[in-house]
């Protein structure tokens, strides 16, 4: 059990800006638990809220899982984030499938979605306060005339299983904020495929409340102007905007090295640099971001440790692998306090 935090909490600092949410899984929960409890109001499942974890066979629901990142929810009287119904990954072939192994028939899949959607967004609609719905299905491709990534929803159903989704989910919980949520999406082509797809589902009457800026950067990419017109363009569709998957890399994506052990010096300083003019822009913005979203709470666990080099380690949080705050931390509380006096 850590010590008592001497530090002011985030969600504290940040309470009349938008919540300061963390990724989390069973294991986390357990290993970083009064970290959460004290710095964090808000919470989004890793994995275990995806369609292969909760819905391996079609006749089988995994929910353990889901159901302790749930109840530490309810008991810490955080937020819950639902991430995600659909995606084009860790999502189980059966589920593409008719009962010979041949490809399945739109309505069967269309069906299956339904009632997927039906259980797993009934079943939580007591705590989940929002869900990522559609995830990742735009495409990165240089091509201009590109817009949607292929994939067997695509194949089988047709890019109208993006508005079905968003319609199950609504059925499910009408109180539910629904989001559309994807990665890249400063990056200028892919920016204006998403407000594409986004403004499109709100011409059609879908029912979508808002846009997940997935927010995966590093010390260098992307900049932050493309930042700030990311940010003033998707908050032209008049929905709530999110970060869902902050995290800061120590490393450039292109960098592949394997050699560090420990953060070369002044990587941290860079980082808090970086941390800090992201959450001035954020709280710039505050009027239309309603959620900040770390993906993980502390650099003792983290997915860069294993992306896009295994084995390597990565520092990409305001906490260290103890816990304890860090520059970037220091920061990054110092906004909303210097606005509260800028005010007096």
């Amino acid at each position: 059990m850590e010590s008592r935090r001497d530090e002011e909490s985030l969600k504290a600092l940040y309470k009349d800006a938008f919540h300061i949410g963390a990724a989390v899984n069973p294991l986390t929960i357990d290993s970083q638990r009064s970290l959460l409890a004290y710095h964090f109001n808000s919470l989004t499942a890793e994995n275990e809220m995806k369609f292969s974890s909760l819905h391996p066979e079609e006749n089988l629901y995994t929910f353990e899982n889901a159901d302790v990142i749930a109840a530490f929810a309810r008991e810490q009287g955080m937020a819950l984030r639902g991430h995600t119904l659909v995606w084009h990954n860790q999502t189980p072939d059966w589920l593409f499938e008719n009962e010979t192994g041949g490809k399945a028939e739109r309505d069967l899949l269309l069906e299956r979605l339904r009632s997927h959607i039906q259980t797993v967004v009934g079943r939580y609609k007591d705590v989940i306060y929002c869900w990522d719905v559609v995830n990742e299905v735009i495409s990165d491709e240089n091509d201009e005339n590109a817009f949607l990534r292929p994939s067997k929803w695509l194949d089988i159903a047709g890019e109208d299983f993006i508005a079905k989704a968003f319609e199950f989910a609504h059925e499910a919980d009408p109180q539910a904020l629904l989001f559309y949520n994807d990665y890249n999406e400063s990056n200028p082509h892919k920016r204006e495929r998403i407000y594409r797809l986004v403004r499109s589902l709100l011409d059609q009457g879908v029912p979508i409340h808002g846009v997940g800026l997935q927010a995966h950067w590093n010390l260098y990419d992307p900049t932050l102007d493309d930042m700030r017109a990311a940010i003033e363009r998707y908050a032209q569709l008049g929905l709530q905007l999110q970060l869902t998957e902050l995290d800061v890399s120590v490393f450039r994506f292109d960098d592949r090295r394997t050699d560090l052990t420990r953060p070369e010096k002044g990587m941290l300083e860079l980082q808090a640099e970086r941390y800090e003019s992201i959450f001035r822009l954020l709280y710039e913005y505050r009027e239309h971001i309603s959620a900040v979203t770390f993906w993980g709470a502390a650099d003792d666990y983290t997915w860069l440790d294993h992306f896009p080099v295994r084995g390597r380690k990565n520092w990409p949080f305001l906490f260290d692998e103890s816990h304890a705050p860090k520059p970037a931390y220091e920061r990054v509380a110092q906004i909303p306090k210097r606005a509260a006096m800028e005010k007096k």
